[in-house]
């Protein structure tokens, strides 16, 4: 680290000369120019703040740098005040806008000036002079390039700390720079306030502050990517603390002892210790266990590895885990725990179980609600205190809808809020609000159905949640995609241009084909699709404008027609009519003829010509790839995939080996359900990297490559070779049952026609003539009031096995049917 980080060690002078004014700072050291001056020591920082000593306008912020001093102080660094006088000349006392600033000195050089304003509490003061203290320390960075390049130059060296916070000078920020003033000559830190970069580490929550450790010191090879361990606690000073001495413990340890006995840091620190019990003959296995517990479980346990043959205390015989708690005297459990998920959702509930206890305490005597009849119903529970910024979209109602969605272009999101798959698209609405905002002419808005059904029923959205495009008064276009931010966020951006674009000559092809033309469009299209047309074809025109409108949001589509069109088919020898697909990624050109092809089989050669040769598979693209309806060669890998696995595959799928299979990898790192679908296969977590075969669409066998050969062409070309002959043994076959959820569901509007029947029955029942003579009593204008729904709304419902599916019975609000009660 540089020498700047020593001047802490010898000590550092803090002094903010300001206007005397109010009694609460008496105690700031006050010293005059010329004696402020006379004190200046080389190797100490000073800051300076100069103003007239009748100035009454500092009044508050005196107030926050009182504050400041004792924090301060706790790192070496004193805090006073200086009044200018009169007769004074230094450049500090001049001017009123130097009056406005404060001046940081290291001796007699001047380090850095800041605003008064951007000091506006105490929080604000100790994060901006240690980050201007430790600029050498701390590495502000603005792009994802720049990470990488820190990662890359750490790699074998030295661990990072890497944090987000929404702005600087905030209570976060102030946490990190005072975790780098005891950390920084042990860990590289690096900090950012830009949201792009924590997208691209996979963040959910980005409105919030994270900080994560980049596992760099144990990784070897470049192309090899960093563990990343992200802190689930909220960024603060202790907890960083916390976090950081966890991260500096043993990932693993081996104990031989009563573990009723055993301490470690962990303990020390308020966190839980997590035995793996385990027996000498299976010890390889169980400490390959033990490891993924430990790292699914870093920041939040300690975990040991225990032979049971090596101790001579009474272990109960079934018993594979031992759990101690950091408090003093209670006693240590022993459990049955088959399941790494198991093991880590046990910890997390002994961590945040009392948190948990107290949220819940008014639903004690209900229903278990954090198991729904669906996972998008139980994520939307378990997530119901997270407070969405609803100020990022427009809610629009039957007096502002028409004169929103006609004067601008505009996309409305019709949802229900008491639905918990409308919930779960409104999180994802306001997450590409949050990346939207300030960037894009497109106004979001939404509709609530349950308030505003006539709205619903007038735009016809018979279900929802329902996200529509209004644009230049052309028909509304649906969004068909997932529930997720980067799918809504790609349907909003492609439909900021026509599909199909109309191109207009030679040279603006060859623009749009090189991604120029739509630069700022590519990252969200796989493929630039272009129709070339003689001008007399107006039919196969026609046909290839009708694909466009189906692709419409979800590629970049052009279409030239021009007389000179010959010179794009000559280029890439085609005949017209004919499509080109630029794969921007491959940086290749494909060229299609498409004679007597109809737009739904253009759409088909397009979507398929999407996908990727050997994909990364994630829980969004892989019902893509299963459609395909191939058996699933799968290599798992425990982060980046090895190169020449790699290399070895494509050169497998370029000779056409692998045509009867989707050849894919997963990254246990970016998709951690993969880690419980090898314990599936496997029932514990095996050896890494692993080739998998998995035959999903007939019989659901699961074959795995063996794990003593290299991963070789002439290895897996002969293993498959047997796999087609029938000589290689399924490791598991995995059931054919329905995937049904875990609670049955039911029809709660059944029930509400139930006990509406049942209420009519009642005697009491105010009759129906009654209701009808007290309505027509009723003043006949009552345009103010909210109206009731009466159209028939259907509500999407997710289910496991069969995705959406629709609920159709109308709901009921009239008179007849809910009858109140008499007295």
């Amino acid at each position: 680290m540089s020498s700047s980080f020593s001047v802490f060690r010898v000590g550092i002078s803090f002094a903010m000369m300001c206007i005397f004014h109010v009694s609460a700072v008496d105690f700031l050291p006050e010293l005059s120019p010329q004696k402020f001056f006379s004190t200046l020591q080389p190797g100490k920082a000073i800051l300076a703040y100069f103003c007239q000593a009748d100035s009454s306008s500092t009044s508050v912020f005196l107030e926050e740098l009182n504050e400041a001093v004792e924090p301060l102080q706790d790192y070496g660094i004193s805090v006073a005040k200086v009044n200018c006088v009169t007769e004074e000349t230094s450049r500090y006392c001049g001017k009123e806008e130097d009056l406005m600033k404060v001046y940081l000195f290291r001796g007699s050089v001047l380090l850095r000036e800041f605003p008064t304003d951007t000091l506006f509490d105490v929080n604000a003061i100790v994060a901006h002079v240690l980050f201007a203290l430790l600029f050498n320390e701390v590495k502000y960075i603005t792009t994802l390039g720049d990470l990488q390049n820190i990662e890359d130059a750490r790699k074998g060296k030295t661990n990072i700390v890497f944090s987000y916070v929404r702005a600087i000078g905030t209570p976060e920020h102030r946490a990190v720079m005072e975790a780098a003033f005891v950390y920084g000559t042990t860990y590289q830190f690096v900090l950012t306030t830009e949201i792009s970069i924590l997208e691209s580490i996979g963040t959910e929550d980005i409105e919030y502050a994270h900080l994560y450790f980049f596992h760099c010191k144990p990784v070897l090879d470049l192309s090899q990517q960093c563990k990343r361990t992200l802190m689930e606690q909220s960024l603060t000073t202790l907890n960083v603390h916390q976090f950081i001495k966890t991260m500096e413990a043993p990932l693993l340890t081996e104990v031989a002892e009563d573990p009723q006995q055993v301490s470690t840091v962990h303990l020390q620190l308020g966190l839980p210790l997590v035995f793996i019990v385990g027996q000498q003959a299976t010890y390889e296995a169980d400490r390959i266990t033990a490891e993924w517990v430990a790292w699914r479980l870093l920041g939040k346990a300690g975990v040991l590895l225990l032979l049971r043959d090596s101790l001579e205390v009474d272990i109960p015989q079934d018993a594979n885990v031992i759990f101690k708690r950091a408090e003093e005297g209670v006693p240590v459990e022993f459990l049955v725990l088959n399941d790494v998920e198991l093991i880590v959702s046990h910890v997390e509930s002994d961590i945040y179980g009392t948190q948990t206890e107290e949220d819940e305490v008014s639903d004690m005597d209900g229903p278990n609600m954090d198991i729904q009849d669906d996972e998008v119903a139980e994520t939307v529970y378990r997530d119901r205190k997270r407070q969405l910024p609803l100020e990022l979209t427009v809610e629009l109602t039957e007096e502002t809808f028409n004169a929103t969605v006609t004067s601008s272009d505009s996309i409305v999101l019709f949802y229900a809020d008491w639905q918990a798959v409308s919930m779960a698209l409104l999180q994802s609405y306001i997450d590409v609000a949050i990346k939207l905002k300030g960037t894009s002419s497109m106004l979001l808005t939404r509709v609530n159905c349950a308030d505003w059904s006539h709205v619903c029923t007038k735009q016809n959205v018979t279900e929802f949640p329902v996200v529509k495009m209004y644009k230049g008064g052309e028909n509304p276009v649906s969004y068909a995609g997932m529930l997720g931010t980067e799918d809504l966020l790609k349907f909003i951006q492609l439909n900021r241009i026509s599909c199909p674009v109309n191109i207009t000559s030679v040279k603006e092809a060859e623009e749009y084909l090189s991604g120029e033309l739509f630069k700022d469009l590519i990252s969200y299209s796989t493929l630039s699709v272009l129709g070339l047309f003689h001008p007399t074809m107006t039919t196969a025109k026609e046909e290839f404008i009708e694909a466009g409108s189906y692709l419409k949001g979800c590629f970049i589509t052009g279409i030239y027609s021009g007389e000179d069109v010959s010179i794009l088919s000559n280029k890439y020898a085609v005949t017209l009519p004919a499509l080109l697909l630029a794969k921007h990624k491959e940086g290749k050109i494909e060229s299609i003829p498409l004679a007597n092809t109809h737009g739904q089989d253009i759409v088909q050669i397009v979507r398929n010509a999407s996908l990727e040769t050997f994909p990364e598979i994630t829980v969004e693209n892989l019902p893509t790839y299963l459609r395909l309806k191939k058996p699933l060669l799968i290599l798992f890998s425990d982060g980046s995939i090895d190169p020449q696995h790699k290399k070895t595959i494509l050169m497998l799928i370029k000779e056409k080996h692998l045509d009867l299979l989707t050849p894919c990898w997963l990254n246990l790192n970016n998709t951690p359900v993969g880690r419980g679908v090898l314990q599936a296969y496997f029932h514990v977590l095996p050896p890494l990297p692993l080739l998998v075969v998995v035959n999903l669409h007939s019989g659901g066998q699961v074959f795995a490559f063996p794990s003593d050969q290299a991963v070789t062409e002439q290895n897996l070309l002969l293993w498959l070779k047997k796999l087609e002959a029938g000589q290689e043994s399924h490791i598991t076959i995995l059931p054919a049952q329905e995937w049904k959820p875990p609670l049955p569901a039911y029809d709660f509007l059944s029930m509400i026609d139930a006990a509406a029947s049942h209420t009519r029955k009642v005697s009491e029942c105010v009759k129906e003539t009654d209701v009808q003579e007290d309505y027509k009593e009723q003043p006949e204008d009552q345009s103010a009031a909210r109206k009731e729904p009466t159209g028939i709304l259907r509500m999407k419902h997710w289910n496991r096995s069969n995705g959406f599916e629709e609920a159709k019975k109308p709901f009921r609000h009239d008179n007849k049917e809910l009858c109140p009660k008499v007295s």
